[in-house]
């Protein structure tokens, strides 16, 4: 209708145009001739008007009629373009996230909406999946300490145990379990939104990778686990502009990560070194290793490779996530690689420099 409106209106001037300007024009013409008797003149300019406007109006007539055909055709096309993404709409709002739209065929600009659709839906569907393996596998992280202290609870009640200091320290464990793990999934869910307040100063790097190394030092001692530190000279001086206790924080998650699955006897080691402009931070250990189908989602929450024994090391789950979540909010990247079971995995923080190298 739009375009039909804008020919009637283009039409319509059309012929205001034609009547007013074109017979003047001819009568001026016809004045200059000067030897045309008034009778010959006035035939000749009625002669004008009918032929222009039977010329004008048939004009008009067509490109109204080829308009309003190209109008309804690509109007119909359009339709039936749309009518994929109106379905795959619908599915995907009845949380059918499996719904895609089939290439349209109708230039750049759909294809593009197409894509763009069908890329929405896959996010959607991820998400969800996501969603629902988190609140799962939060239910049955929960469900352990709960269940042992509804245990322990009613025995006291009943009689049957004495809250003596063992006890009250064993339901003080599971209080402290479900604490961390509150505030794991709130970190983790704050940092992936966008949401993580940091007080972000430039920081020396070093003091940053010492202070964790020192905090997770005790902890391999006991393990029987060796910890090593080797900071490469030229990044003495190198500085990054980090909330110093969030980066402690990743770091302390890798060693912990790092020491829980290194027997005793074992090597963790850290290395820090400068990338052109990015200062390189490595944790590697000679431990457990990763299974290759494995590796691409050692970062998603509650993942776990072999979920009873990384229970019984007492594991959150989402150590790896707010190493990831952290990292990212710096504007650095995070990796992992193994070379298999029982040949150690080795993970690397990739950070932007804050300041140049002296010395």
């Amino acid at each position: 209708m739009a375009i039909v409106v804008v020919v009637l209106v283009g039409a319509a001037t059309a012929w205001v145009v034609a009547a007013g300007v074109g017979p003047v024009i001819f009568h001026a013409h016809m004045a200059r001739v000067g030897a045309v008797s008034p009778e010959v003149t006035v035939h000749a300019e009625e002669a004008f008007r009918t032929a222009s406007a039977l010329s004008l109006a048939l004009a008009l007539a067509t490109a109204t009629l080829t308009s309003v055909v190209v109008s309804i055709f690509l109007t119909r096309r359009i339709t039936r373009s749309l009518d994929p993404v109106i379905t795959a709409a619908r599915r995907v709002a009845g949380r059918d996230y499996t719904a895609r739209v089939p290439p349209v065929g109708m230039g750049a600009e759909f294809d593009e909406l197409a894509d763009s659709f069908n890329s929405m839906a896959a996010d959607l569907g991820r998400v969800e999946e996501t969603r629902t393996q988190m609140l799962g596998d939060l239910a049955h992280e929960m469900r352990t300490p709960i269940a042992t202290l509804g245990a322990y609870l009613q025995a006291i009640a009943e009689g049957v145990e004495h809250a003596d200091p063992p006890t009250l320290d064993m339901l003080r464990d599971q209080v402290g379990r479900l604490s961390r793990l509150s505030e794991d999934i709130a970190l983790v869910t704050t940092a992936d939104e966008g949401r993580l307040t940091m007080r972000r100063t430039p920081t020396a790097i070093a003091k940053i990778v010492s202070d964790a190394a020192a905090q997770a030092s005790q902890r391999c001692s006991e393990r029987g686990v060796d910890l090593v530190v080797e900071t490469a000279s030229i990044t003495a001086n190198v500085m990054v502009d980090a909330d110093a206790d969030r980066l402690g924080q990743v770091l302390t998650n890798l060693l912990d990560n790092a020491r829980r699955h290194t027997p005793p006897g074992g090597t963790v080691r850290v290395t820090v070194d400068h990338v052109g402009t990015r200062v390189r931070i490595v944790v590697a250990d000679d431990g457990q290793g990763i299974p290759p189908e494995h590796l691409p989602h050692v970062f998603d929450r509650f993942y776990r490779v072999d979920s009873a024994r990384d229970r019984a090391h007492g594991g959150s789950g989402v150590g790896l996530s707010i190493a990831r979540a952290i990292t990212t909010a710096h504007g650095g990247t995070i990796t992992v690689h193994s070379d298999g079971p029982g040949r150690g995995a080795v993970f690397t923080i990739l950070l932007p420099v804050a300041a140049p190298v002296r010395g």
